[in-house]
């Protein structure tokens, strides 16, 4: 309360005009703990006051009957195109990131969007895409496009994709173990994305864990103890419940003294999910920088070639053909369908139903996770994807209003100011994010409690959320009146060397 009465104090006096002023609304910052009727003064960007008093603005937002909280801070989506943008912004998101798999060179992330993003955006150093030039020559230009060659050996690559499947072209990089003099050359390529400010470190490790040996993962994790730069891992997945994994990346976190966020807890624990989440509870106790990020959503989507899709994933996943469905059309597989699709379109989104409702919502009710979409590249509204587009509503919906699971203060914190802290040690930049406090950066979602619901389906992905009324990214209001404004790309690159472009 102290600190709250500051707050105060700090915005009362000032009476001159500001940018843009949010009045009546209900304001709570997570951080804090602040959840009281408020003014908000927006100036240059920057949250200028928070007043009890009015505030005279060049423009007005009357958030009457809403609730005025940060912009939700999404640690893992693959999806930097106009559309993904779009509606992430609807479920309001003001700074979508991809940090799971990252980019390789991250600096090539986002190139869809870097004329007019609508929020912000940015990427990890891509492990699988330092991979894939080193033993393939091969870049990856876009999570939403195939890779281009890279020199003459990249070339040879391409060509034989003519004649031999995607499995085989690629195993160099998910499958063939590197060599010593690759395992430098891949160390040189990450720490020279991480100069370059790339976000920490996105290992995809399941996707490529036959490839990976004890002294490459060792190199990974020691770069990231070094410089303090935060490691987001898919861990290795075995059977149903099996924390090997798990405890792969714990025991080497440690052993480096590297920070380290396992993605998408549910996915890899699955049956095994309180087991899971004690072992994090407990390496924390000893003093690992460790999170973990959830999502709401009782799937899983990757492509139908991915590498887990090679071993035996009726076992791992404890599912059958029945059980996976091709997103593009909500088809159900059986045997003879799945091996026809493995070969001739292994590029595709598959969605494979293997966890229970009550798995998610164990790992949602821990303290300290995190929320993330983990949306699927949006390229057309006539290619399905997944719905997690509106996961960060379907919290505060079906969670906090409907189940009274979550309390509205911690669901927000969990969307805001955890992932800010994730982060802000490496990218100073995201010590200004996730706050509603004045001098923190300006990106506020403005919703109505009662109303905010998720509407997108498996069946028809391509809804906006419901409740939404207002999105200000860096002080520039975006959605207004549950509108898209027009003319208006405030989003920016983000990097972690506290620089925009």
């Amino acid at each position: 309360m102290i600190r709250l009465f500051f707050l105060l104090l700090l915005c009362s006096a000032q009476t001159s005009a500001y940018d843009l002023v949010i009045s009546n609304g209900r304001v709570i910052d997570p951080e804090t703990g602040l959840d009281a009727m408020l003014n908000v003064a927006i100036e240059d960007g920057t949250i200028s006051a928070l007043s009890a008093e009015g505030l005279e603005g060049d423009r007005h937002i009357d958030a009457t009957g809403l609730v005025v909280a940060p912009g939700f801070i999404d640690l893992h989506t693959h999806s930097p195109t106009p559309l993904g943008q779009y509606y992430q912004l609807f479920d309001g998101v003001t700074t979508a990131l991809e940090l799971e798999a990252g980019m390789y060179p991250a600096s090539d992330y986002g190139a869809e969007v870097r004329d007019g993003a609508l929020i912000n955006y940015g990427a990890s150093a891509g492990y699988i895409g330092i991979r894939l030039l080193v033993k393939n020559s091969l870049r990856m230009s876009s999570p939403s496009e195939n890779p281009t060659p890279d020199g003459l050996a990249g070339w040879w690559t391409y060509f034989k994709f003519i004649f031999q499947d995607f499995q085989t072209v690629l195993a160099p990089t998910f499958s063939e173990q590197a060599n010593s003099a690759e395992i430098a050359r891949m160390r040189q390529l990450l720490e020279l994305d991480l100069d370059e400010g790339a976000i920490g470190i996105g290992l995809a490790l399941d996707y490529i864990s036959e490839a990976v040996n004890d002294a490459e993962l060792k190199m990974i994790f020691s770069v990231a103890g070094e410089r303090q730069a935060p490691l987001f891992v898919h861990v290795r997945r075995g059977v149903n419940g099996d924390p090997a994994g798990l405890r792969e990346v714990l025991f080497l976190a440690e052993q480096a003294s590297a920070p380290v966020h396992i993605c998408h807890i549910t996915h890899n624990a699955m049956g095994n999910v309180e087991l899971f989440l004690r072992e994090v509870r407990e390496a924390q106790g000893r003093g690992v920088d460790v999170t973990v990020g959830v999502l709401p959503y009782n799937a899983g989507s990757t492509a139908i070639g991915a590498a887990v899709f090679s071993r035996d994933w009726q076992t791992i996943f404890d599912i059958s053909y029945e059980d996976v469905e091709w997103a593009a059309t909500g088809e159900r597989f059986d045997k003879v369908m799945w091996e026809t699709y493995r070969e001739e379109q292994p590029s595709g989104a598959v969605i494979h139903h293997y966890l229970q409702e009550e798995w998610t919502r164990r790992a949602l009710l821990e303290s300290g996770s995190i929320v993330v979409s983990d949306l699927i590249p949006m390229k057309s509204l006539e290619e399905k994807v997944p719905p997690h587009n509106g996961a960060f509503s379907k919290i505060l919906a079906r969670y906090v209003r409907e189940q009274n699971a979550l309390d509205l203060m911690d669901a927000l914190g969990k969307m805001t100011v955890l992932p800010a802290r994730r982060l802000q040690n490496y990218a100073p930049a995201f010590a200004r994010k996730g706050r509603v406090q004045p001098g923190m950066d300006a990106d506020l979602v403005i919703f109505d409690p009662e109303l905010i619901e998720d509407r997108a389906s498996y069946r028809d992905p391509y809804q906006t959320a419901l409740g939404i009324e207002h999105v200000v990214v860096a002080g520039i209001p975006v959605i207004s009146d549950a509108k898209l404004l027009p003319n208006v790309s405030p989003g920016r690159y983000l990097k972690a060397k506290n620089q925009l472009d």
